[in-house]
């Protein structure tokens, strides 16, 4: 990522209801958010915010949904909080601190974006108001998604006490606020002025409309799901960039050094779903090196590999099973057929197989086009949020929700009763 993330602001805080407090080694609040150029790098740095470090969502998010839905498996059992969410149920307790940056981080990025929301009108300049704009909204869109895709509740406001919203509602404002990008981004272009300062490698409007599709399908909004994914190129790339600086944070931490987490065999699939031996996935998510070589392969091999905000077969499963929702059986399978048989893909994710010859009913549709999430998106951060979805057995996951971090419940007397399970 882009130098400027260094001198980005930082917002400190780890409760909805906390304070705001501007970080004091970086610019004051007057400094930043009433600048065009300060606005940059406080958009710039929700990235950071969301991306970087053991701390940030993206490591974080993986590593907790893989270890709830058998992806991964703990190398190290000193790693006391993997250990824990490898267990799950009751021993999965909500002073987790992987659970703790999901949520403290989540928030902290749509503050920050509300903040930038709040203040755009110090961006002068048509052109470069609507690319800060537009990933403000982006970000604050993919923050409420994170903590939907988790938890029952969280708050949408940020305050003393705020109030819980269901995640049902987290979505919709989710949804709003990809809406107020997609429209803004449609109305003024932004301008080389912004994308040349904006971090590199996102496509802004590619990935608006990807998480209008990931959203709406979540809901259940079966027709916005298809338009909006349908909108998406297969050919157009939307990665986080890391360098070594800021590194790949799952290979920096985690694929790096053999020394916390690994991914199990065959995607963590078992029985007649896992896939045959000529998948063409297997070499991409899987190095050819043995057991002890799992996890140096796809998007976790290096500090300096790009993760993607979506993948082109995400937008084609969604479509898929959008379809097989709705009853359109054959849309359905011939949507997850350009998944079974693809053989070129803009990230390299190609199963070169054969085409689907199973049940034309809904419920084996579905199935395949589960199981093929499961492969096309290892480790993506997305199955249990599947699993539920597909109401899948709960022997395949150890949770069905995450119980509210302690820091929350410390400080917010509206903190909800942490789920069973």
């Amino acid at each position: 990522m882009k130098k400027i993330l260094i001198l980005a602001l930082g917002i400190l805080g780890f409760s909805s209801c906390s304070n705001e407090y501007l970080n004091p080694s970086s610019a004051s609040e007057q400094q930043v958010v009433t600048s065009q150029s300060g606005l940059i790098a406080l958009v710039n740095g929700l990235q950071q915010k969301y991306t970087t470090s053991r701390a940030g969502v993206i490591y974080a998010s993986i590593t907790a949904d893989g270890l709830t839905t058998k992806q991964l498996k703990v190398l190290n059992a000193g790693n006391t909080d993997e250990v824990l969410l490898e267990s799950g149920g009751t021993a999965l307790i909500n002073s987790n601190s992987i659970l703790n940056n999901i949520w403290s981080q989540s928030h902290l990025v749509k503050s920050n974006a509300d903040l930038i929301i709040a203040n755009i009108a110090n961006a002068p300049d048509p052109a470069i108001k609507s690319g800060i704009l537009s990933a403000a909204h982006m970000y604050r869109a993919l923050a409420l998604g994170t903590l939907a895709t988790y938890w029952e509740q969280a708050p949408i406001a940020v305050g003393k006490d705020a109030q819980f919203s269901n995640r049902a509602d987290l979505l919709k404002e989710a949804i709003k606020s990809l809406e107020t990008a997609a429209s803004t981004i449609t109305a003024t272009k932004p301008s080389a002025a912004f994308t040349n300062e904006f971090v590199a490698g996102i496509n802004l409007e590619s990935t608006i409309q990807a998480l209008l599709a990931r959203y709406n399908n979540m809901l259940g909004n079966h027709d916005a799901a298809i338009a909006a994914a349908s909108k998406v190129s297969d050919a157009v790339k939307s990665t986080f960039n890391f360098d070594d600086i800021s590194p790949n944070p799952i290979f920096f931490n985690t694929f790096g050094n053999k020394n916390v987490t690994e991914p199990l065999a065959d995607f963590g699939l078992s029985g007649a779903n896992i896939p045959v031996a000529e998948d063409g996935r297997r070499a991409f998510y899987y190095s050819t090196g043995g057991a002890n070589n799992l996890g140096k392969a796809g998007f976790f091999a290096s500090n300096t590999a790009s993760i993607p905000v979506y993948l082109p077969g995400e937008m084609t499963l969604i479509k898929a099973e959008a379809y097989a929702r709705k009853g359109q059986i054959s849309d359905a399978i011939t949507e997850l057929n350009k998944i079974l048989t693809k053989s070129s893909d803009v990230f390299g994710v190609t199963a070169k197989g054969q085409a689907y010859t199973g049940e034309s009913t809904a419920a084996a549709v579905l199935n395949a086009i589960y199981v093929q999430r499961c492969i096309e998106l290892f480790l993506s951060g997305f199955r249990l949020e599947d699993s539920r979805r597909f109401g899948r057995a709960e022997s395949e996951r150890n949770r069905n929700w995450y119980p509210y971090p302690l820091s929350e419940r410390n400080n917010n007397k509206n903190t909800p009763a942490d789920p069973a399970k």
